[in-house]
């Protein structure tokens, strides 16, 4: 277990120059230059009318950050007529939009389908055609389980009833398959919603039935990850990666965690590395395998080898645990498999990943367990064991297999998952969600969404959860669509935006502080609100505008109006934490003046 613990005329230049590059091709841009007569607001409209037909997505993207910087200058300077251009334009792209979206059902691509409904459902549009996304989850479904990948079907069906519950007919579909490839705890979920009735009895039998720990081991398997020799005091020593992994489908698909194989697929690792499971002891045959996806913000990893496994683990009749629960964590502490310990859940909702929370538990976990199930005593999946706090036993903690769930569609397409961002990192109050920080280049710095503003709505729903829990639902909000998709954000100011997301960097705080000013920077990572000083002096000087409730600046005791001073900024991005010095003449000590060393981690799980 590897893992333990501007101003306007700026904005405008770069605005210029991203819909350039958004839009048209280097010899299109050659022939933007502007004959005599024309006014630099029609070239702008030009960008965008280029991007209706073929992007509008993009294009709908684009009028919104035009409405937004030069909408009250260019309405004074041009009249009514600039806005009715731009209704002109968002029409064409949303009848291209729809368009797409009509095409996409012809032509049966029912997830692409699904997202461009997602784009025109945060414009608050109606789907045409037969519009609803459940019925192109469930086609995409049965699609996936004529080609033979029952672990996409199973999920893809489960996603389509939570929205709209399956028939009788569709779920018997289901079930008779989760029975054909023994997956007892699939088939249990299907027969739950076909009910009993009219159920084939060798079907109820099967579905009814209950597994034991000792026939789930022999679904739990050792990752060794190979990473040649390391050298250590002048010594060469065997560089060796560690850790646990449980089949989910009958073709030889294994979840694991991220930071287990990461050497095999980080494109800054340059050595040597070779993945291998083990299915028994020291002695039993090293078995190639490789990995399909994975995704770095989660500490999750897709891997496929060439055996049929004798269990198989269900990822559909999951568990949302209690807190008291007895569980089990299966896996290969120190190498040694097949292993099985008992604890309890000790708390939900703790934030140690980027995204989400996570589960507590007190079941003896070791270097070795990272990627292994924890089962409650039905055999229904709870989590996956990611991390431990070595110096201290017991305290260890897990994925929630809901999470898993949601992750492992994007891993099963291949390759690095790429989830959606705004660009936003928030704090959470008994006011709301705040946005303290606008990371520079995003699709929020882009719109001009506002610090000091609260989040009050994302694709019409409401932004509300119980205390703690409000950060990680907004990220399950946007968690299961695509990057590129449109997302509607309407904030406490009064506005609302409808704007495109990116692909989420892999460590977004680490990119922002490559890109904004120290000052700025220690929002997001040190929970410290500056403001610029009237005081001169030899280094930046600022005073504290507001100190973010349990963040670090608060743990060391700063406060309002403290009058500080940034000494130095440093970002160890390879180790995964910054550090800032600073003088700070702290109010309630009398303003006796001291220096003081903030360290953050980059990997803020506060971040949308």
């Amino acid at each position: 277990m590897d893992v333990f613990f501007r101003t306007g005329a700026a904005f405008a230049a770069v605005f210029f120059l991203f819909v350039c590059a958004s839009c048209l091709s280097v010899k299109t841009q050659e022939k933007r230059l502007a004959p005599p007569g024309r006014s630099t607001g029609e070239f702008r409209l030009d960008d965008i009318r280029r991007c209706a037909a073929d992007d509008p997505v993009k294009a709908i993207d684009l009028i919104g950050i035009y409405r937004t910087v030069y909408g009250q200058e260019n309405s004074r300077r041009e009249g009514s007529d600039m806005e009715t251009a731009l209704d002109a334009l968002e029409a064409e792209a949303v009848a291209s939009l729809k368009e797409k979206q009509a095409a996409a059902i012809r032509e049966e691509r029912w997830d692409d389908a699904a997202s461009l409904a997602r784009s025109l459902a945060s414009m608050g549009l109606e789907v045409e055609n037969t519009g609803m996304e459940p019925d192109f989850i469930l086609a995409e479904a049965k699609k996936s389980l004529v080609e033979g990948g029952d672990l996409a079907a199973f999920l893809l069906a489960v996603r389509s009833h939570e929205m709209k519950p399956l028939g009788f007919e569709d779920a018997l579909l289901f079930l008779k398959r989760a029975v054909e490839v023994k997956q007892r705890r699939t088939a249990a979920f299907f027969l739950n919603i076909a009910g009993e009735n009219d159920v084939p009895g060798e079907l109820k039998e099967y579905a009814s039935g209950r597994d034991g720990p000792q026939e789930m081991i022999k679904g739990v398997a050792t990752v060794l990850v190979d990473r040649g020799i390391r050298i250590e005091r002048g010594r060469g020593m065997p560089d060796r990666a560690l850790g646990s992994a449980f089949f989910v489908d009958a073709s030889g698909l294994l979840i694991t965690n991220y930071h287990v194989i990461s050497s095999e697929v980080d494109p800054a690792y340059e050595g040597y590395s070779r993945l291998h499971i083990r299915m028994g002891d020291s002695a039993s045959a090293r078995i190639p395998a490789k990995v399909i996806g994975w995704d770095k913000a989660m500490d999750l990893a897709l891997l496929k080898t060439e055996i049929k496994p004798e269990y198989v683990f269900s990822v559909v009749d999951r568990v949302t645990p209690r807190v008291g629960d007895t569980i089990l964590a299966i896996g290969s502490p120190g190498g040694l498999e097949k292993t099985v310990t008992s604890g309890i859940v000790s708390t939900l909702g703790r934030r140690f990943l980027q995204i989400g929370d996570v589960i507590q538990i007190d079941a003896a976990v070791n270097p070795g367990n990272s990627g292994g199930p924890v089962v409650d005593t039905s055999g229904r999946l709870v989590g996956i064991v990611f991390a431990g706090i070595e110096q201290y036993q017991g305290l260890n903690f897990a994925v929630p297999a809901e999470r898993l769930a949601a992750a492992l569609p994007v891993m099963i397409k291949g390759g690095k998952a790429e989830r959606p961002w705004l660009g936003l990192t928030l704090s959470e109050s008994s006011r709301g969600a705040e946005i303290i920080y606008t990371a520079p280049f995003t699709p929020a710095s882009e719109h001009q969404v506002g610090e000091g503003t609260l989040i009050k709505t994302i694709n019409g729903e409401k932004a509300s959860a119980p205390q703690g829990a409000l950060i990680p639902a907004l990220q399950d909000m946007l968690f299961s669509s695509r990057p590129g998709e449109l997302v509607a954000l309407e904030t406490s100011d009064g506005k609302h935006r409808v704007m495109m997301t990116v692909p989420r960097p892999d460590v977004p705080l680490a990119e922002a502080a490559k890109k904004d000013s120290k000052e700025r920077i220690a929002a997001p990572l040190f929970g410290l609100i500056l403001s610029p000083s009237l005081v001169k002096s030899f280094s930046s000087s600022y005073l504290v505008k507001k100190v973010i409730r349990g963040s670090i600046a608060d743990e060391a005791g700063l406060s309002e109006q403290d009058p500080v001073s940034i000494r130095g900024f440093r970002m160890l991005e390879k180790d995964g934490y910054a550090l800032m010095e600073i003088n700070v003449k702290k109010r309630s000590m009398g303003y006796m003046e001291t220096t003081m060393q903030l360290p953050a981690l980059l990997d803020s799980p506060d971040t949308l």
